[in-house]
């Protein structure tokens, strides 16, 4: 094998780790957390519709979702005078009806800055604007480290390891998308790069990453096989989550998956249009996920988190802007749904934040906290070296 050709599987190689430890390999079992970043700040105030308020109309002339009952494209009544966005009627609606879906209005982050990538940073390494900034690590990496005596098992499913899991947890990257155009290494390669690594700390991680993307591609090429002739769904986030699910089930679970696209400044739409395709697309990969993993659902929990909110008045363009306080979702067989959680304000010009966003009431490590302490029983100790100087919310939300 000539020197180009090594490099090449050296650089093919699935080496995308952080930190300094390794985990042992047992299969995933107990609660399973996927963690659902979407990038770009999606607009709030169209997914969940403050249908009671008359000032969300004033302010959204063009874009708003019509109140319930106005006709087909109307919103679809919820609790507490809240809506969902129409879009989501045969996806989300169900699980909402069936006591395994939860909103967080007015959620969010201390950041001000409307920066995406400083408020990305800065909620995925959760420790607050206050603090000082030599701790790089991302919260879902100190929870795995809370978590070692309980066999977590976490994995990125995105093109590189996010700042969400940094730090002295190594943890798998799987890049499901990346791996649908990748040629699979031949068993020869595959058995020089292990022998490259054998008897070092690595070693291990280079055979579970050969080993994960040879799984994932093998799916893939059963399904493209299939898309001939038994019509497969072409939206590929749907895919790309069914294949999550399926490491979810037995060999991960504690996981983080990102989705982009939701930067919405100019031609938003309002029942219809790109935000509404968009919110269409996750809600049915969320069902499809629920599907996937079968009866781990009952053990299942997914949190949709995004960096901030957007501007609760439309613009000039007929989208919105930078804003702050956004809604979560939190879904999953375990979950203690069919409710709006957390701290709650009327919605009206007055109770905007700096007149012109939604408010932060219900903060987002707070809110995490609460989630942790119930769903793995961490005590107050385990949760400060995940979020430290932050008391936890208990929403109840599992």
């Amino acid at each position: 094998m000539d020197r180009r050709r090594l490099l090449q599987l050296m650089a093919a190689a699935p080496l995308v780790l952080g930190g300094s430890r390794i985990y042992a390999a047992p299969a995933a079992s107990g609660n399973r957390l996927l963690v659902v970043f979407m990038r770009g700040a999606y607009d709030a105030a169209s997914l969940l519709v403050p249908a009671n308020s008359d000032f969300y109309y004033e302010s959204r002339p063009n874009i708003s979702i019509p109140r319930p009952g106005a006709g087909p494209d109307s919103a679809l009544p919820l609790a507490d005078d809240w809506a969902l966005h129409p879009g989501l009627a045969e996806s989300l609606l169900p699980f909402y009806k069936k006591r395994q879906l939860v909103f967080v209005p007015f959620a969010g982050t201390e950041d001000l800055s409307r920066s995406h990538f400083e408020t990305q940073n800065s909620i995925e390494r959760g420790l607050g604007a206050q603090l000082p900034g030599n701790d790089q690590s991302g919260f879902l990496n100190r929870l795995a480290t809370a978590l070692t005596n309980t066999q977590a098992r976490p994995a990125a499913f995105t093109s590189e390891i996010p700042q969400i899991f940094r730090g002295g947890v190594r943890v798998p990257n799987v890049d499901l998308q990346e791996a649908a155009g990748r040629s699979r290494l031949s068993t020869e390669e595959s058995r020089i790069i292990a022998s490259m690594y054998e008897g070092t700390d690595l070693h291990a991680s280079v055979m579970e990453g050969q080993d994960v993307m040879n799984v994932a591609r093998g799916d893939i090429a059963a399904e493209m096989r299939a898309a001939n002739g038994n019509a497969v769904s072409m939206d590929g986030l749907e895919r790309t989550i069914r294949r999550i699910a399926r490491f979810m089930t037995d060999r991960y679970n504690l996981g983080f998956v990102d989705v982009g696209g939701w930067d919405t400044h100019v031609g938003q739409g309002a029942a219809s249009g790109g935000l509404a395709n968009r919110l269409g697309q996750l809600g049915r990969a969320l069902a499809a996920y629920a599907e996937e993993m079968g009866p781990a659902w009952r053990q299942t929990t997914v949190v949709v988190i995004s960096e901030f909110g957007r501007t609760f008045r439309e613009n000039g363009n007929k989208g919105t802007d930078h804003g702050h306080g956004t809604v979560y979702w939190v879904m999953g067989g375990n979950v203690q749904g069919g409710r709006i959680a957390g701290r709650q304000v009327a919605v009206k010009r007055d109770t905007l934040f700096q007149d012109r966003d939604y408010p932060v009431l219900n903060e987002y490590r707070a809110v995490f906290a609460g989630l942790f302490s119930r769903l793995y029983g961490l005590d107050k100790a385990r949760l400060a070296q995940v979020f430290p100087g932050v008391a936890p919310l208990d929403l109840k939300l599992v």
